[in-house]
């Protein structure tokens, strides 16, 4: 089994900024790829960034104020959110794509999630 364990949401006025960490553990054989995504209320759950071998991904309404960055060693990833809007309010989930046994597929994991409100 595989846990990823999210921490660093919050309550933040506009302007402001919040790190996000989410850290992978369990039956872990090899990690192809961490990200984020978020989810507001009413909305589809979306893609904010992601990183795979050092090559990051993000979400063109995000570009330019956050940055996601990763620790292999931790099997940990971090999600530094500058310059915070309201339409930034979300449930944000840490995803992982996760190999646990060699030479089998690598599979979907995620986490429980975590609330970040931006106040106007």
């Amino acid at each position: 089994q595989v846990q990823l364990v999210e921490s660093g949401g919050g309550l933040v006025q506009a302007g402001g900024s919040l790190r996000l960490s989410c850290a992978a553990s369990g039956s872990i054989f090899s990690i192809n790829a961490m990200g984020w995504y978020r989810q507001a209320p009413g909305k589809q759950r979306e893609l904010v960034a992601n990183i795979s071998g050092g090559s990051t991904n993000y979400a063109d309404s995000v570009k330019g104020r956050f940055t996601i960055s990763g620790d292999d060693a931790k099997n940990t990833v971090y999600l530094q959110m500058n310059s915070l809007e309201p339409e930034d309010t979300a449930v944000y989930y840490c995803n992982a794509k996760v190999q646990t046994i060699p030479h089998r597929p690598y599979y979907d994991y995620w986490g429980q999630g975590t609330q970040v409100t931006v106040s106007s």
